[in-house]
């Protein structure tokens, strides 16, 4: 399956129908929860941060609902450890409304929404220990989604992690029944099968990341097959 190039989410738009954004959340955090992508950051993670439960700061670049943040964070205080995470999205009615569905957030001390771009970061150099994003990058074209991934490799001491889904014929199929099964959004039903043609391939993500001067040191998969995290480390870091 060829990548669809050059195509607009509804998400990519104006979000002007505030309704269908506050589902469409909902439906992410759902999502997420039931199939897998939280828990693919958690093992990345995992990797990056080794068995020392030391402190963290973290960049969530295109948070969209901070759901991933605010588990990682919920992680962290089990185990007795302090995670800082700034959760940062460049549409500032993005977390507007995921605090208004999940008042929770604002709540958190350790987690600090931020509006901005993450191809232009505005953090000085190695400001943050890991640099996070989920589901982002497959609404980058291939330039963007380079420099994307070097803003991030530059913010982060320890390495980044991009999780995403993968492009498949059986992964669109899978995407259009979960969206008409398990979400209500008129966004997510018609952004959900598009995500996913124009998702890239796992070499097509390690070619990215190359050109971005980031080396993968983990590649974590989704039990359905349809969604994977990779932990990247600098190319100059042993």
């Amino acid at each position: 399956m060829e990548r669809l190039a050059s195509t607009s989410e509804l998400m990519d738009g104006p979000l002007d129908d505030r309704v269908a954004l506050a589902t469409n959340l909902r439906d992410l955090r759902r999502v997420n929860r039931l199939f897998g992508g939280t828990d693919l950051s958690r093992r990345a993670l995992a990797v990056l941060a080794g068995r020392d439960h030391k402190p963290l700061t973290i960049l969530d670049v295109g948070t969209g609902a901070a759901d991933i943040p605010a588990a990682l964070i919920a992680d962290a205080a089990q185990q007795g450890v302090s995670r800082q995470v700034t959760a940062m999205d460049s549409r500032p009615e993005m977390l507007q409304t995921a605090v208004a569905t999940e008042p929770g957030l604002a709540t958190i001390p350790s987690l600090h929404l931020r509006v901005g771009d993450g191809r232009r970061l505005a953090d000085p150099d190695r400001s943050y220990d890991i640099a996070h994003s989920s589901m982002v990058i497959h609404h980058l074209e291939p330039e963007e989604a380079v420099r994307f991934l070097r803003e991030m490799g530059r913010v982060a001491k320890d390495g980044v992690i991009v999780n995403d889904l993968v492009r498949s014929r059986l992964n669109w199929v899978g995407a259009w029944l979960i969206s008409h099964l398990f979400t209500r959004s008129r966004y997510t039903r018609y952004d959900a099968p598009l995500s996913v043609r124009r998702a890239y391939t796992l070499a097509e993500l390690e070619t990215l990341l190359a050109r971005a001067s980031l080396r993968p040191v983990a590649t974590i998969r989704g039990r359905f097959g349809h969604r994977y995290a990779i932990a990247a480390v600098a190319e100059s870091e042993p």
